[in-house]
Order: C-alpha cells, then structure tokens, then sequence
C-alpha cells in the first residue's frame, strides 16, 4: 500500500478533485464508506454521498472554533492505493484501514472522545481517501510532523496482514562483475588485480597494462618505462574503460587524473567538514551549505525527487504507484527539512553562549584573585603576642654534615 499525505484550507477545496469537476468527461462518484463528526451537533450520514459532509463544512467546525488560532490549512487528506497485483478490499476493509490510519497517526485514537473528525470516501477502485480536520473537538491541534511515517508503517503492516506484501530473492551471486582495485605500490609500479576474466584483461591491456600469470594468479602492471606523469593518465582511462563495462573499479586516488565530482562526492567533502569542525562557527558555515532553504543540498534532493514523481506520471499515468513512492520520500523530506527548521540558527547561539561561559568563568576567576588581594592588603596588625614564632634554624658548623 502507497499513502500520499496533503492539506487544503476547507474540505469544499476538496470536492473537484473527489468528484472530477475537474474534467468535465471523467465524472466520479464518490461514496462514503465510514466517519466519526464527534461532537457535531446534528445528525449526519456515515454512507452514501458525501455531498453533505464536504460541502456542509461539519469537519471544518473544530477549526472554526478556534479562530486566528487554527493552522492556514487545517484539512487534512491521506489517499491510500492498494496493490493492483491483489484483489480490490471492500469497502468494509477500507473503512477499517481509514480508522487505522487515524488511530496510528493520532488524529483520532480508539477511546479518546476529543479526537479530531473525519470521514473515508472512496471515488475509484484499489483506494480511499481519509479526510480529516487537525483540530480536536477540545481545542488543541494535532501535531503532523510524524504523520508520514506512521502513515507509511501502518499501511505495511496492513499489507503484510493481507498478504500482499511480495519479497524478492535474488540468488544470481555467480553473475556478479568481480571488483578490480588499481593502486600504486610503494616502490612506484601501478598494478591492476582482480581482472580475472578474459574481458577486463583485454581492456586493461588495450589500456596499457601488461599481464602476468605466476604463481600469485593473474594481475596486470604497467611497464617500468612508463613516465611518472603519464601512469596516473592510463590508470584514469582504464578505469573508464573498465567502469562503462560495468566493473566495480576501486582506484587509488593518487592516480585518479580527474576526481569525479559527483553529488555525492560533495556530500561526502561537506561530511569530512562537520567531522573536522573544531568549533561551533565551522559547524553551523557547513550545515547553512547543507540545510539551506532556498539552495541547500536537503531542499534541492527534495525538489528532485518531488519531480521524478510528476515525471513518472507524465510519462505514464499507469505508473502510479512507483510515482507514489517518489511523492512519499519527498514527503518526507519536507518533514525532515521542519523538523530542522531554524536549527544553524541554535548552533550559532549554543557558540554564543560557550562564548559567554567562557567570559563569564574568566570574570569569577580575575573577581576571586581581586578579593584575595584585596583581604590580604586590608588585613590588622596582630599584636607581638598573637603572632605565631617562626622556629630558629640551628646553626650548622663548618666541616660537619648531617
């Protein structure tokens, strides 16, 4: 099962996308297949058109309630798919799976009277759509940050109670591509093991890599008359070579002629930063480069992702559930970026108040030195009397030791 979350200002929003008012030649026919309106004041229906319920606005009530106090977007909607491999649940089954789906985020425990309303409407076959307000029935707002992932685990549970969940196995060990290492020994050669097919050598010899078969197996070496300048090149191009071909290539980064600078490449430099950070302003210059919310690495992934899934669907409306998948991991995302909303700027702070506690212990420790001083300058004369006798030193001979 593939949840994907979002949020409208009412649930009348809602009713061109329930009901493809959207496009004129594609009408639906949504149904209501279960509800809870809590406190609604008035009877209302929990199957049939969902007319009433959407457009009567019974779950925008809470937030109504509450005023200026309740979010912009207080409407809340998961739509669930089911695997197209297994068969259709019933409406009864999707019924129980919006309850839940509720229950498992805490939008509406089982037990608890004050939990938020909502109802589940199915428009088409193999899903349903949960629509609820964040608003609970005394007044306190749901908090969503974790309703993704708690959405997502409980629809694999689900699916795994079903028995739609479908494991693969892959058993093909034999037909991996074996790992080829090129490095530079200490006495200056490059050597190439690991090529043990026919293919692979005959790359590393087009290359210029010479072969030899000893006792120690099959490697491959550069001839000793290579220039020193012209060893790093052939390695380079061997491993191109050798990595268009689908080899796994580990060579050593003193013969790597042009680094590849891929984008996880740079998360990994900005990684070695964070590590070497010596105090809280190096930290928080290399996280602002990473959590940017307008061009750092975490928003751009996001926004790649979000448009791999748009894409997919372009390409093939079919495809669903594998765009589904893109839209959920942007999701979350989105969460992660929230949940670390503000937080270069705590960084900053938590060096502003080491700074501070370091200036602070300063001024008790010259505070404590001024005091002493000052009681020591300040301290009476005691008379001869009180004073405590300095015992005398015996007077050694000349030539005698002790």
């Amino acid at each position: 099962m593939i949840a994907h979350l979002q949020r409208a200002t009412t649930t009348a929003a809602l009713i061109p996308a329930l009901y493809g008012l959207d496009e004129p030649g594609d009408r639906l026919r949504p149904r209501l297949i279960g509800a809870d309106y809590r406190g609604a004041d008035k009877q209302l229906p929990l199957f049939g058109d969902p007319q009433e319920v959407l457009g009567g606005g019974v779950l925008d009530a809470p937030a109504l309630r509450i005023g200026s106090r309740a979010p912009a977007r207080p409407v809340w909607m998961c739509s669930v798919r089911s695997d197209p491999r297994h068969p259709d649940l019933s409406d009864a089954q999707w019924a129980d799976v919006a309850r839940r789906l509720v229950s498992a985020t805490g939008l509406a425990p089982a037990g608890d009277p004050d939990g938020c309303r909502w109802a589940a409407i199915r428009n088409g076959d193999r899903s349903v759509h949960v629509v609820a307000t964040v608003v609970r029935e005394d007044g306190y707002i749901h908090n969503t940050y974790r309703d993704p992932f708690h959405v997502q685990a409980e629809c694999t549970r689900i699916a795994a109670e079903l028995g739609h969940l479908t494991r693969t196995v892959t058993t093909a060990k034999d037909h991996r591509m074996p790992v080829i290492t090129i490095s530079a020994e200490p006495s200056g050669s490059v050597v190439a093991a690991g090529a043990s097919d026919d293919l692979s050598a005959t790359l590393l010899r087009h290359a210029g890599f010479k072969q030899i078969d000893d006792w120690h197996g099959r490697r491959h070496r550069l001839p000793t008359t290579t220039a020193p300048a012209d060893r790093a090149a052939v390695a380079t191009h061997a491993t191109e070579m050798l990595r268009a071909a689908r080899y796994t290539v580990d060579l050593d980064p003193k013969l790597d002629a042009e680094p590849l600078s891929t984008a996880g490449q740079q998360i990994l430099n900005l990684t070695d930063e964070l590590r070497g950070a010596t105090d809280f302003a190096e930290l928080a210059g290399v996280l602002d480069e990473l959590l940017d919310p307008d061009d750092g690495m975490l928003v751009r992934l996001q926004e790649a992702l979000e448009i791999a899934s748009e894409q997919i669907t372009e390409l093939d409306p079919d495809q669903f559930a594998l765009s589904d998948r893109f839209g959920f991991a942007s999701d979350q995302l989105v969460t992660a970026q929230a949940e670390l909303a503000g937080a270069v700027d705590e960084v900053q702070r938590a060096m502003s108040d080491t700074a501070n506690r370091a200036d602070d212990l300063r001024t008790r420790a010259a505070l404590a030195r001024s005091t002493t001083a000052s009681a020591a300058a300040n301290a009476p004369d005691l008379p001869a009397g009180w004073r405590t006798p300095v015992p005398a030193v015996a007077a050694v001979p000349a030539g005698r030791t002790r």
